[in-house]
């Protein structure tokens, strides 16, 4: 079995709990590199059915595209070495839809495959914030503002 398949979850989770300034940094991050996408990785615990996200690591879009996002393998390294030496970890992949409304792309469901945590994505256009974890389709989750 592969490293990756090892740490897919057993308990899918029915919902992320998530601070309101979380939820504004994230805002503020979206309208700051528009149009293109904005990306940041979510620290925090998986406690069965709820993720709760402790931290928001922005990174850049190495990608600077108004469709796709990429982190880089710097950024990848320095934020799951900031969240472990927090006592936290990489439970969430955020990025913005700033053309389109927060449903994830073709394209996203393929990366959520090999990046199995909880993607939360933000739409530029709508305002909302929508998250999702990939069973066999992309699984809508309830997000709470805590």
């Amino acid at each position: 079995m592969d490293d990756w398949q090892s740490n897919r979850r057993i308990v899918l989770p029915k919902s992320i709990a998530i601070k309101k300034h979380h939820l504004d940094t994230l805002v503020k991050h979206a309208k700051s590199t528009f149009p293109d996408e904005s990306c940041a990785l979510l620290f925090g615990k998986d406690e069965d059915d709820q993720v709760k996200i402790s931290e928001v690591f922005l990174v850049e879009n190495s990608q600077k595209s108004q469709t796709q996002f990429s982190i880089s393998n710097e950024d990848l390294i320095r934020g799951y070495r900031d969240a472990e030496s927090a006592g936290l970890d990489v439970v969430g992949i955020f990025h913005s839809h700033p053309h389109s409304e927060a449903a994830p792309s073709a394209m996203d469901k393929r990366f959520m495959e090999v990046n199995p945590v909880v993607w939360v994505i933000f739409s530029n256009k709508s305002g909302q914030f929508k998250a999702y974890v990939l069973e066999n389709e992309a699984v809508p989750l309830t997000i709470k503002i805590v």
